[in-house]
């Protein structure tokens, strides 16, 4: 992406900045009420249009986002300090598309500071060894290579839906179990524990919906399958992920120790699986809200690549993301943010950044470019992202195929959301077709 394009003058693609955006002087939350009136932060002046309160923001509908994230994307509020619901910790907010892709390409902002966490993510030296690793295997080649089984897993599973009773739950019958059979079919996983497999990763990645004990039980099954899948893996290799890791490391005499194994494929099921079935569970209302939306696809498969692309840009992700933790001052927004200060980015939001989009929150089938920030940006971008594009690309092209009568069950403004590790989704998404 050019330079000019992240300076913080971008210019909307496709036009000009949009009418009413910040940079035409709108800067209070649309509509007003308590957020939008009567709260400054401290200091006055042009910041007074900031909203306060807890991080994340919620949002008067399930599928819009919060109100507050335009105020924060407005200027004179560049950099906010809001606390954190879920500790009470003060915390530096990104909104703004120049200021969260700074954030996520530059290396001042890492996400650990020391060494890379149990589920495999930092930004230290033993993490960037890590996704080398495994970008080495995870090639496009490897990924088309897979898209017939990715199809497949896509027909079983639909299959099972349509033997079962309507309303059907979208997100338990496919959204959840499609990312993490494809994970499993990735790393060499024999097809009959896949579901052993799709339930231990939701018990580590989506703690609210265990307890703690689950949980523990859960992760030491899931250690031990790990570590007896490695073993097998090297008595008899196969053409899978891990198989080829294993043969990599091997024949540059650096054989790696089990623990780094278990991490890696931990790490891949946590990127892998509650990332992309929360976009499958989110991205398929979306497109039901407006039947019109729907029934384009029907009428033109060729939008479906564009179409995920934009539905990855509109997406309205409130879960808080990834903390980083600045390393030196730093000038952001026009203010200097301080040595030390943790910071989070808020990406749907910069998704729709007036001075990067036109018509941010239209939702666009063929709009083009879309320099969206989905998959992150700069040397952490998501190592997996050629994976989860074509499960996206697979999911909607299955979906149409099979149940092109597909429709919401409830309203829209009924889907319950459901907060994640690193994304939120919904608790149920009933369906008929």
């Amino acid at each position: 992406m050019a330079e000019a394009e992240v300076a913080g003058e971008t210019k909307a693609e496709g036009g000009p900045k949009a009418e009413g955006g910040p940079e035409a002087g709108g800067g209070a939350i649309a509509g007003g009420g308590p957020e939008a009136e009567g709260r400054a932060i401290a200091g006055g002046g042009a910041e007074a249009r900031c909203p306060l309160g807890d991080f994340p923001f919620v949002s008067e509908h399930p599928l819009e986002p919060p109100k507050e994230w335009a105020a924060l994307r407005a200027e004179g509020c560049p950099v906010p300090e809001l606390t954190l619901r879920s500790s009470g910790e003060p915390v530096r907010v990104l909104t703004r598309y120049a200021d969260v892709h700074t954030m996520l390409s530059d290396p001042r902002f890492p996400r650990d500071v020391s060494e890379a966490g149990p589920d495999g993510t930092g930004t230290g030296e033993r993490h960037q060894r890590w996704r080398r690793l495994v970008g080495q295997t995870l090639t496009a080649k490897r990924v088309t290579a897979l898209r017939p089984r990715i199809v497949a897993i896509a027909h079983a599973l639909v299959d099972t839906m349509e033997a079962g009773p309507q309303p059907a739950d979208l997100w338990a019958g496919f959204a959840y179990p499609f990312p993490a059979r494809v994970v499993g079919a990735l790393l060499g996983v024999p097809e009959q524990d896949w579901d052993r497999f799709a339930y231990w990763s939701g018990a580590l990645f989506g703690r609210d919906r265990y307890g703690e004990r689950e949980t523990r039980t859960a992760r030491e099954e899931l250690l031990t399958y790990l570590r007896e899948h490695i073993a097998w893996k090297r008595r008899e290799p196969g053409d899978d992920l891990l198989s080829k890791l294993i043969e990599i490391t091997d024949a540059a005499d650096r054989r790696l120790p089990e623990a780094v194994f278990v991490q890696i494929m931990q790490g891949v099921m946590h990127a892998g699986h509650e990332t992309t079935s929360s976009v499958i569970g989110k991205l398929v209302p979306v497109l039901l809200d407006d039947r019109s939306r729907w029934q384009r696809l029907l009428d033109d498969r060729s939008l479906i690549r564009s179409a995920v692309e934009e539905l990855l840009r509109f997406d309205v992700n409130r879960g808080p993301g990834m903390p980083r933790y600045l390393t030196e001052d730093m000038e952001l927004g026009g203010e200097v943010i301080p040595k030390g200060s943790t910071t989070l980015s808020v990406v749907a939001s910069a998704n729709r950044d007036e001075r990067m989009f036109a018509d941010p929150d239209q939702l666009d089938l063929t709009r083009s470019p879309n320099r969206h920030l989905a998959f992150g940006a700069g040397a952490h971008s998501c190592i997996g992202q050629a994976l989860a594009r074509t499960e996206l690309q697979v999911a909607l092209e299955v979906l149409l195929e099979r149940l092109p009568g597909l429709d919401l069950a409830v309203p829209s403004s009924e889907l319950a959301r459901r907060e994640g590790v690193l994304t939120d989704s919904f608790e149920q998404v009933p369906v008929v077709w």
